[in-house]
């Protein structure tokens, strides 16, 4: 037995483990409620799917994808404390750093902000030359003070010397145990918007390093010696050292993987992905196999960000969403019982009714004890069902680019409640192991670098830029832990940037491949 795999994903309701031979057959596979601790329901989900006969000396990698990176932003909590030191003075000082954060997170997050000469144009000309005296003042100031740092530059994604450089300044005055996030690794064009990525990122180191922690001791409590990754947003993978310096790049990979199991279960690589959970349903489009990324910024927590992110819509509709009868009607949501799903849902003995026991109640599922629902009005039942039914035809329209009926591969535990037939969908498709696609996305994945900047054209061909942008994606995808003999081209565009002076072009590049394991031959799948 070679090469399995196991794939881990943690979800506001459930924990997901599976593990896949080297063939992608899946040989075991388990759901449990996820704990408060996180840790508790990841050795529980292991301990399960190693019951089954698998191996521990045969697992080769495992994957984890969680949610609490973006579950810290969301609820405001763990967040570290950051200095936020932008270089761009005096062009940029008419908008200080953060203006634009809720206040609450921007008390708990941003202690301190600076603005300090430097950056460059968008041909990489400076705007002004780096002010080092003042850096070395910002970088005593900051000692001892914040948990870490965020570093930004003006156009640091077409020059992005004056961020390495001020960050070696800083780096002097706090030591070496702070860490130092820089604007042109994690987002793209835009200074705020790429300003407020970094910051989110610097205030996310504890958080990811918790739960990379988390994840290392229940691997090591089983007796597993193999190679960690964290899945990332765009459904690819990143070992744990890259992981602990960029975790904003994981607080989209819970649904991100569920699309990428739907595809790889289903054999569709364009359709809709319908994923419901205990709490949500995240519906996405599969675009040749990949999730299809959002073309405008992304706010997360009511912040506004613009590094790569799925297209994603998430309805406050799932499994363990509470049922209400009222004056009004029946309501569905928002409210969810969560992963308390298997004590508070009347068919596991508890009071609440749920969506789960609606779903059993109409025949849709047999799940806990049905006594326990038959005494509800039939026209109770219906009218839930037919609510939840509404909001997802609705939820599947607004990520549909066009009126023609498209097909919906239906997977999460609760996609019971998905009928065989919706209002402009040509086919639901089930796949087998639909329950646990999340937890298969994280198997599955592949590395992937990505690269997306502007480049000013004069005294450049356009080949050897194109060139430069791939080889620039290969490295990222290496560092990432990809095989350099599988890496290919995945996306590219070009836009032509008609309103800035000069010849300029903005190309992002992306390539993908597979792990590069211990064991294995090179370039092999």
């Amino acid at each position: 037995m070679q090469d399995v795999r196991l794939g881990v994903d943690v979800g506001g309701t459930n924990t997901d483990a599976v593990v896949l031979d080297g063939s992608g057959r899946v040989l075991a596979k388990a759901k449990t409620p996820t704990t408060a601790d996180v840790t508790t329901g990841i050795a529980r989900a292991i301990d399960m799917v190693l019951a089954a006969g698998v191996p521990a000396t045969a697992i080769s990698a495992a994957m984890l994808g969680t949610t609490q990176c973006i579950n810290a932003i969301l609820e405001r909590q763990h967040l570290g404390r950051v200095g936020v030191v932008r270089l761009g003075a005096p062009a940029t000082l008419a908008i200080p750093p953060l203006v634009d954060w809720p206040e609450d997170l921007r008390a708990l997050v941003g202690r301190a902000s600076y603005v300090v000469a430097g950056g460059f144009e968008f041909d990489g000309r400076e705007i002004s030359p780096l002010d080092e005296a003042r850096l070395r003042a910002v970088g005593q100031e900051l000692s001892g003070q914040v948990d870490a740092i965020a570093l930004s530059s003006v156009f640091s994604p077409v020059n992005s010397e004056h961020e390495r450089r001020a960050a070696a300044i800083l780096r002097e005055a706090v030591g070496e145990h702070i860490p130092i996030s820089l604007s042109h690794e994690i987002g793209s064009l835009g200074l705020l918007e790429r300003e407020n990525a970094t910051v989110l990122n610097a205030a996310l180191m504890q958080v990811i390093q918790l739960a990379v922690e988390a994840f290392q001791s229940a691997i090591v409590r089983h007796g597993i010696v193999a190679n960690l990754f964290l899945t990332q947003n765009d459904g690819t993978l990143m070992a744990l050292d890259y992981a602990l310096h960029y975790p904003i790049l994981t607080v989209a990979s819970g649904p991100t993987n569920s699309i990428r199991g739907a595809a790889y279960l289903s054999g569709l690589r364009d359709a809709v992905v319908v994923d419901v959970g205990g709490t949500t349903t995240d519906i996405g489009a599969l675009r040749h196999g990949f999730p299809r990324q959002a073309a405008v910024a992304i706010a997360l927590g009511g912040v506004r960000t613009n590094f790569r992110m799925p297209d994603l819509l998430s309805i406050a509709l799932g499994g363990g969403s509470i049922v209400r009868a009222g004056g009004n009607g029946v309501s569905v949501g928002p409210r969810s019982v969560g992963y308390q799903l298997t004590t508070a849902a009347r068919i596991f003995g508890g009071d609440t009714l749920t969506m789960t026991d609606i779903a059993v109640a109409a025949g849709m599922s047999y799940l806990g004890d049905p006594g326990r629902v038959r005494d509800l009005a039939p026209d109770l039942v219906e009218q839930a069902r037919d609510t939840a039914l509404r909001l997802l035809a609705q939820g599947i329209d607004r990520v549909k680019t066009s009126s023609v009926a498209v097909p919906v591969i239906a997977v999460g535990g609760g996609s019971i409640m998905i009928p065989d037939r919706l209002p402009g969908v040509a086919v639901i498709v089930r796949p087998e192991h639909f329950d646990c696609a999340n937890a298969i996305g994280a198997a599955i994945a592949q590395v992937s670098g990505e690269v997306d900047r502007v480049w000013h054209l004069e005294g450049q061909s356009r080949e050897s830029i194109l060139a430069e942008a791939r080889e620039m994606a290969r490295e990222k995808a290496g560092r990432a832990g990809a095989d350099p003999d599988t890496l290919e081209l995945i996306e590219c565009e070009e836009i032509p940037l008609a309103y800035l002076p000069g010849n300029a072009v903005r190309l992002r590049v992306k390539v993908a491949g597979w792990l590069k394991l211990p064991g294995r031959e090179r370039g092999e799948r």
